[in-house]
């Protein structure tokens, strides 16, 4: 990155904490820091569990465990064993924090209000459209995509919820069994590799290689969630994938996908792959692909 991206990135946080009044311990005029606030606006008129309050807020567990014994301590929350899962703590507001909640939220439409009535009309379209754009993209960079065990929950989740995707969209339904194999065995190095993309520490895509010969691989489980889709996950995953390909010293990649997966085969073909004839006799397969010359990245 350019020493200049990473300055403009800098002086944008510098000019949106001090707008939105982040900068005092009396954020929104609550008399206490933005860190507690938060941490009482997401706890939220229905409660919540800890352990999501933990990955919505991105918080190391400590810390969060002291913000929860603060607002506690004030007569603001209170905690007991969740009935789901004794594991877990779920927290309420009281019927004092349920007013400094409300009045936390008029603060905040107050803030938002102030950002906008300067502004002309075509300003205010402008900045909107500006703020979703930022959020969009603050949602990609907060994507982590790391290998997994393929047989972990979060890939299991992924899968099934690929299998259930498949079976609404393919004409013909979908059947696994009936598939091509792509087991948990031969996705593992060195047969292959399985990774799961995470946003606030949830499984939302994942993406598979699956090591067919000396040179030659096959990218298998191609799947982003709905929720995510439009941050480039699908990109990233088929990026990571060539990567590790290549460094493995494979020189061709394969595929094969249904023609109702329209947005599946742009993405290939938009990355080099180029339509071939059928490898496999794959029931589901109506379009095969391949790529060559795959190499490492700098």
């Amino acid at each position: 990155m350019e020493e200049k991206q990473l300055k403009q990135v800098r002086h944008f946080n510098r000019a949106v904490t001090r707008r939105i009044g982040v900068l005092t311990d009396n954020y929104l005029g609550s008399g206490r820091p933005l860190g507690e606030a938060r941490v009482l606006f997401e706890i939220g008129m229905d409660g919540a569990n800890v352990r999501d309050l933990r990955a919505r807020l991105s918080l190391d567990s400590g810390y969060l465990s002291r913000l929860l014994r603060s607002l506690e301590r004030q007569g603001l929350a209170t905690s007991q064993p969740d009935g789901d899962d004794g594991r877990v703590r779920w927290v309420t507001l009281t019927p004092k924090g349920r007013k400094e909640w409300k009045a936390l939220d008029r603060g905040a439409q107050d803030v938002a209000v102030s950002l906008l009535a300067p502004l002309g009309e075509r300003q205010r379209e402008r900045l909107l459209a500006a703020m979703e754009e930022v959020e969009r993209l603050l949602r990609a960079s907060a994507v982590a995509i790391e290998p997994v065990d393929p047989g972990s929950a979060d890939a299991q989740v992924c899968i099934e919820a690929y299998f259930r995707e498949l079976e609404e969209r393919f004409e013909t339904g979908f059947d696994p069994a009936r598939s091509i194999s792509a087991a948990p065995e031969e996705l593992v190095p060195p047969a292959g590799l399985f990774l799961v993309a995470r946003l606030d520490g949830q499984p939302v895509g994942c993406g598979a290689l699956k090591v067919k010969g000396r040179r030659l691989g096959e990218i298998k489980r191609m799947w982003v969630a709905p929720s995510a889709r439009g941050l480039g996950i699908a990109q990233r995953l088929l990026d990571a994938l060539e990567q590790h390909a290549a460094e493995a010293g494979l020189g061709i990649l394969q595929l094969d996908t249904n023609r109702t997966l329209s947005e599946a085969r742009a993405l290939y073909v938009r990355n080099g792959y180029v339509e071939i004839a059928a490898y496999n006799t794959n029931p589901y397969a109506d379009h095969w692909f391949e790529k060559r010359g795959l190499r490492r990245r700098k």
